[in-house]
């Protein structure tokens, strides 16, 4: 069976699983310290960094565009007939994805307000973008759950688990990505691609009181606070 090396927040990590759920390809997950990373885990990790993919055969691959790629590959959508221009634009807007998740981080993180905005600048750039580019829906490129879809899906996620529990919204102004969200969560892949856990985890490390989200400076904590009181998330 398949199995999956990962660090419980970790992004780059759901966007694989989410992957293999979506697809329904069993899979087995380690979750394993970035702080203290073991020594099986740098031997098949070149960069020391996650997600890993153990395939069936042994083999260790790394970076989760290509680990992604080999699950397309290897597991190929037959109801997905793409020519080369629509495979290479999926990839495209999978990567714009991709490469603000350390953006959204990052903001996640920030210490004060002013850094926060700064670098949700950033975010909203690529938000803005992906706005624009939206079909009818449901999904990013009509009916069914596609790459792109799940490339963004961690940055969705994320965003709305901030809103409830922060008060703080990633996504103000961007309607047509809002609708794209609650889309995209009510397929219950999000859930499905993290551990039972994640809720806390993640909001034990960004919504600490070492962040402005955590503290909650000029948020409307009280609203959020009552709606997540009988959550997992805080």
């Amino acid at each position: 069976m398949i199995r999956v090396i990962s660090f419980k927040i970790c992004p780059f990590v759901q966007r694989v699983t989410a992957v293999l759920e979506a697809r329904q390809i069993p899979y087995e997950v380690d979750y394993i310290s970035l702080s203290n990373k073991p020594d099986w885990f740098l031997d098949i990790s070149p960069q020391g960094q996650v997600p890993v993919l153990v395939t069936e055969n042994g083999v260790s691959l790394f970076e989760s565009d290509a680990i992604v790629e080999y699950i397309e590959e290897q597991y190929p959508d037959s109801e997905a007939v793409l020519n080369a221009e629509q495979k290479a634009l999926q990839r495209a807007w999978s990567y714009l994805a991709v490469k603000n998740y350390l953006v959204q981080c990052s903001a996640q993180r920030s210490p004060d307000r002013e850094t926060l905005e700064i670098r949700q600048m950033k975010l909203s750039k690529a938000f803005t973008a992906v706005e624009l580019a939206l079909s009818e829906g449901p999904y990013f490129a009509g009916e069914t759950v596609g790459r792109v879809d799940i490339a963004w899906l961690p940055l969705l996620h994320r965003a709305a688990i901030i809103k409830q529990c922060a008060g703080y919204d990633f996504l103000e102004g961007f309607s047509r990505i809002k609708q794209w969200q609650s889309n995209l969560l009510a397929t219950g892949l999000a859930e499905k691609s993290v551990a039972s856990d994640f809720n806390d985890a993640f909001c034990q490390f960004y919504l600490s009181d070492a962040t402005w989200l955590g503290r909650g400076a000029d948020v409307a904590r009280s609203a959020s606070d009552s709606a997540c009181s009988g959550s997992q998330c805080c």
